[in-house]
């Protein structure tokens, strides 16, 4: 093997002087499958691998880069019932949005393929700055910016490392891929979908391992050009400490508010607010975290609420279809179940919920929230929903652009006039109007401001981040 080889499948072989890391299962804790952990001499194999490759990548016709994502897309559909019970297994999704995933997947792949033959370059007339004339112009082009590093969260194994990876190859970058431990299975499969779509060797190389191990020495290496990353706020604020002078494009943590006016239409607003804070068990960075409603209405939006809630269905994924699932370990249950005890010891009123069965935590809603209380603030990245009442907008608005976070907001009213107001207002990268916090569709743009993240994600976006300007420019007199 020269050295700038790299033959992630090699390592997947039984080695006794190897070590591998187990994948457990969130839904029964059984072991489904093992990555190896890798050194730091075999990221190094890797990262050059993907150097090697970008010469040649980078010159492939955009049309022929095109064509393996495309053909990517229907190898990914004609796996979809494989991928799907992998999906449920390793990260505990429902069944239903598992196969949501690949679909929707499939669906990124080919729209990324499609939106990148419609970006052009321009060229610009000097002439229209003063002091120069028609015999200067500048041709304009956009260039890939090299080896580019993907870390993908466990949330969405599949889809959020492709909103990655596919922009990347398709403006002709490498890709090093760096899947969530738990996640890394779904992660392989999708290395191996690309690969038999055509994609050469070099061009997309997984690495997995203790992040101890590779995590620091994979952001500050010098031959990675771009890091693309979805995860924790804690770990994405510790990258952008250590990687100086590398683009970064984040999706980070939220604190996602559910604004509720007195003239919205409360019955359809408890319905999205449920569907979008308790879906996979609120393990989404977009879900509803947080509910600022007006005084004068809470009562009545309780009632909605606690009619919604009550039609969750709580349990295994591989028993039934189930709406709220384990949480992905004990650590993160651990953590949801402190910021319920902590509510309920500061006096927020429970109305729903607050059980809890191993690391499968019941649907809890709580209201009268208040300011010292850590879920007001924290997110739980669970099943715990607060309800903090207001007295106006103002004080609405105010709250909600107190948190450090600041990913989306929605706002609920039939007052065009107020969700604009609002809107215009919040510190946040998207507003939603009369409908839940949730990201897609996936050509629009998405990012967060404040601690939420660095960067504009959404495919079109997504590929002119991953890319460079160059401008050559042209004397015709000289």
């Amino acid at each position: 093997m020269s050295n700038n080889s790299y033959n992630f499948n090699d390592l997947m072989d039984k080695n006794e002087n190897r070590q591998y890391i187990q994948i457990t299962s969130p839904l029964d804790n059984s072991v489904i499958g093992k990555v190896p952990a890798l050194n730091q001499e075999e990221v190094d194999r890797a990262i050059q691998s993907a150097k090697a490759a970008f010469p040649s990548w980078r010159n492939v016709p955009l049309n022929e880069r095109a064509e393996i994502l495309y053909k990517a897309a229907n190898i990914l559909l004609e796996h979809i019932d494989r991928l799907t019970e992998l999906l449920v297994r390793e990260v505990g999704k429902d069944r239903k949005s598992a196969g949501s995933e690949i679909t929707r997947t499939a669906d990124f792949i080919r729209f990324t393929a499609d939106t990148a033959k419609s970006i052009h370059g321009e060229s610009i007339q000097g002439d229209t700055f003063s002091g120069f004339n028609k015999e200067k112009f500048a041709v304009v082009t956009r260039e890939p910016v090299g080896v580019v590093l993907a870390i993908s969260p466990f949330n969405y194994p599949i889809n959020l490392a492709t909103s990655k990876i596919a922009p990347a190859l398709i403006a002709g970058n490498t890709v090093i891929f760096k899947p969530a431990t738990t996640g890394s299975l779904c992660g392989i499969e999708l290395v191996n979908i690309f690969k038999a779509a055509g994609l050469p060797e070099g061009v997309l190389n997984i690495i997995t391992g203790n992040g101890s191990e590779i995590g620091d020495y994979v952001v500050t290496h010098p031959d990675i050009n771009f890091i693309n990353f979805t995860g924790s706020t804690e770990v994405g604020i510790g990258i952008s400490e250590k990687a100086h002078m590398v683009p970064l494009l984040m999706e980070l943590g939220g604190k996602d508010a559910a604004i509720v006016l007195k003239d919205a239409d409360l019955a359809f607003a408890a319905k999205n607010i449920i569907a979008g804070a308790f879906s996979y068990s609120g393990q989404r960075c977009t879900a509803v975290k947080r509910i600022l409603v007006v005084n004068e209405v809470a009562d009545l939006l309780i009632s909605h609420l606690k009619e919604e809630i009550q039609k969750l269905q709580v349990g295994n994924p591989l028993e039934k279809q189930v709406d709220i699932v384990p949480l992905i370990n004990t650590k993160a249950a651990d953590y949801v179940w402190d910021l319920i005890e902590d509510a309920k010891a500061k006096g927020a009123q429970l109305i729903y919920g607050g059980e809890r069965e191993g690391n499968l935590i019941y649907p809890t809603l709580f209201d009268y929230v208040t300011t010292d209380m850590r879920v007001a603030w924290e997110e739980p990245f669970g099943p715990v929903l607060p309800i903090l009442r207001v007295n106006s907008i103002d004080e609405a608005v105010d709250l909600a652009n107190q948190s450090e976070y600041g990913l989306q907001s929605s706002v609920f009213t039939e007052n065009l006039h107020d969700a604009f107001h609002v809107a215009s207002r919040l510190e946040v990268g998207t507003v939603q109007v009369n409908n839940k916090t949730e990201r897609g569709p996936d050509h629009f743009p998405f990012l967060g401001v404040k601690k939420s993240g660095i960067g504009t994600q959404g495919i079109r976006y997504s590929i002119e981040a991953m890319t460079r300007v160059k401008a050559t420019v042209i004397n015709l007199s000289h």
